[in-house]
């Protein structure tokens, strides 16, 4: 999840402490299990396996690098010839390590993706058009479920808390902090409660009056009689004098929070928490930017999170009166897709998702996406539990994880009883704590439920996630270069007429703001013959520039009141002129939209 539940004073609630326990093992029964369950490590990366082995001709599997912990970070490529470089969408998920739900999401779109490939044309259920589905065929596609599988494995497999990876390689550990272990001889490492009259928390109570069962711990009010209690990390306490306790700090024992670790306005720790020692510090975080740097044919990023039901956009660090209007304009049209399929609303991060006034988040991947590599880039918070629980919308949006009554815990519970077959809310049991004494674990897991949706709402969230976003995807230029016709100009001179057009929604650079950015190339066509020369044009290289597309995003640039659109900047008509007889190679494009290739025989 790109928000910081941890760190932020608006952010003290149930929700900001109790995001980690571990989920249960299931069985691997179905093909598609990810729409259905959470996968670890070995099971995910067998469903890649299978589809690779299973299409060959267009689904390859590699890697964009490896963990900190060793572990390849998997990157499966969907399209037909797919070395041949052409526009490109990225698909990534899991980055911060709860958030197994952004690995399904990205699963079911490649699922959809491929069947696509196979003539089936739906996306998240929902059919694709046909000029939309075939846009997609054309496009390659790279999908990274798990930017983070050492983190994602810790929580699935022993609960502990890890907001990316599991590193902690800081220098300065002299300190007293909270490290995770497990306390209690289960395996799991989940949560502690300890009794103290000047706990912070205290368990709900029902419209009955009653403590509910199993409890549900809330912020304690100045009216609640108690009792009252601590929440703590199942762990113990590194350089403990004691008697001092330290306050519980998401980051305590692992060092990353991978999306502040960005090389877009990237700034020191002491400046934002989890940053790391440098941009692309972390082996996970600059696997990606080196693999982006190396394809600068990508256009449209998405960065799958949870939890929240809400799409974040640029800008992150300005206000929409700073950003390029065709860029808004383009994310209007993302926004239109993203609420009639899946109902969540769209917000400007630096407008409704900042933690505190005027003061951005630095090192963001989706900022990096867009200011740096010139993508239609956004995130999607999967999971709308606050509609889910009745919560009216409130504005700005980030106000939805600090501004919780006591009414919406209770809707919380309710929900944990009748449709996550009351995987979150358990029954504490005692433990002794080494340095603590008696305490409690284990009456919280808020993976399922919290973090990621309920198992049975998962199949749903995948569903309509991906008819939203193929649609999305389906947007990238389209470049063709096509031969007119050859005209016989006498004397053993022909004059070749080609025609470069861009089909496409976007231009060949992208959005409109990432014309300024070097790897945006102009196009370029050049001609070799063999067995002819080149009269006319003298060069073997034209430059060709950039080719608009035919979109503008929603609600810009036409009016019914003054109706004009645009003249023909999606198209060039081009002669080359030869001597001879033989064949004319003619290539066009450019790093940002790969090439296209035609031989033209002279007879």
């Amino acid at each position: 999840m790109t928000v910081n539940l941890d760190i932020n004073p608006r952010r003290q609630n149930l929700f900001a402490k109790l995001l980690h326990c571990p989920l249960p093992n299931y069985p691997n029964t179905t093909e598609t299990m990810f729409r259905t369950q959470y996968l670890d490590y070995q099971q995910l990366t067998d469903q890649l396996t299978q589809w690779a082995q299973a299409h060959p001709g267009f689904v390859r599997l590699s890697s964009i690098g490896k963990s900190a912990e060793g572990r390849d970070i998997p990157l499966l490529t969907i399209g037909h010839e797919p070395e041949r470089l052409r526009p490109a969408v990225w698909i990534d998920g899991n980055m911060h390590a709860t958030e197994v739900c952004g690995s399904s999401v990205a699963l079911a779109m490649a699922e959809d993706i491929i069947g696509i490939h196979l003539g089936k044309d739906e996306a998240g259920a929902k059919p694709l058009p046909t000029h939309m589905a075939e846009a997609i065929r054309g496009a390659l596609f790279y999908v990274v479920p798990r930017i983070s599988p050492d983190g994602a494995e810790a929580i699935l497999k022993t609960g502990r808390y890890v907001r990316s990876s599991p590193v902690n390689d800081r220098t300065n550990k002299s300190h007293a902090y909270w490290e995770a272990s497990d306390v209690d001889g289960d395996g799991l490492m989940g949560y502690m409660r300890q009794q103290d009259p000047n706990g912070e928390l205290m368990e709900l109570r029902g419209e009955d009056g009653l403590p509910l069962n199993p409890p549900v711990m809330v912020p304690r009010g100045p009216e609640d009689a108690g009792p009252f209690f601590k929440l703590y990390p199942e762990g113990h306490i590194v350089n403990f004098d004691g008697a001092q306790v330290p306050d519980p700090y998401f980051l305590s024992d692992n060092l990353y929070d991978l999306n502040r670790n960005f090389a877009h306005d990237w700034k020191p720790e002491h400046e934002q928490a989890g940053a790391g020692h440098y941009p692309g510090s972390a082996p996970e975080s600059r696997a990606v930017m080196d693999f982006a740097v190396r394809h600068p044919h990508i256009f449209t990023w998405l960065n799958l999170h949870t939890f929240g039901g809400v799409v974040i956009r640029p800008l992150g660090d300005q206000a929409d009166s700073k950003m390029d209007p065709t860029d808004l304009a383009m994310y209007r049209q993302v926004e239109a897709w993203m609420t009639e399929y899946t109902g969540y609303p769209t917000v400007s991060g630096y407008h409704e998702f900042l933690y505190e006034p005027d003061k951005p988040l630095h090192g963001d991947l989706s900022d990096w996406a867009y200011r740096q590599r010139g993508c239609l880039a956004y995130v999607v918070e999967l999971w709308d539990l606050f509609t889910q629980l009745g919560i009216a919308r409130k504005k700005p949006f980030v106000d939805h994880y600090s501004q919780l009554e006591r009414k919406d815990f209770l809707a919380l519970w309710k929900m944990d009883r009748e449709i996550n077959e009351g995987r979150m809310f358990k029954t504490w049991r005692k433990a002794q704590h080494p340095q603590l004494g008696e305490v409690e674990v284990g009456g919280f897991d808020g993976r399922i439920g919290i973090s990621n949706p309920p198992l049975a709402k998962l199949a749903e969230t995948c569903a309509s996630q991906s008819a939203a976003f193929l649609r999305v995807a389906a947007l990238v230029p389209q470049v063709s270069l096509e031969l007119v016709g050859t005209q016989d100009l006498g004397n053993g001179h022909t004059r070749i007429q080609l025609r470069v057009a861009n089909r496409g929604y976007l231009g060949t650079y992208g959005l409109s703001s990432a014309k300024k950015l070097t790897h945006a190339e102009p196009l370029r066509l050049t001609a070799t013959g063999d067995g002819v020369a080149l009269v006319a044009p003298l060069e073997q290289v034209t430059q060709i520039g950039h080719l608009e597309g035919w979109g503008t995003g929603l609600h810009h640039g036409i009016s019914i009141f003054m109706p004009w659109t645009r003249g023909n900047g999606s198209e060039k008509n081009i002669a080359v002129v030869v001597q001879g007889k033989g064949t004319v190679q003619i290539r066009i494009g450019s790093c940002r939209t790969g090439w296209s290739e035609l031989a033209v025989p002279i007879a």
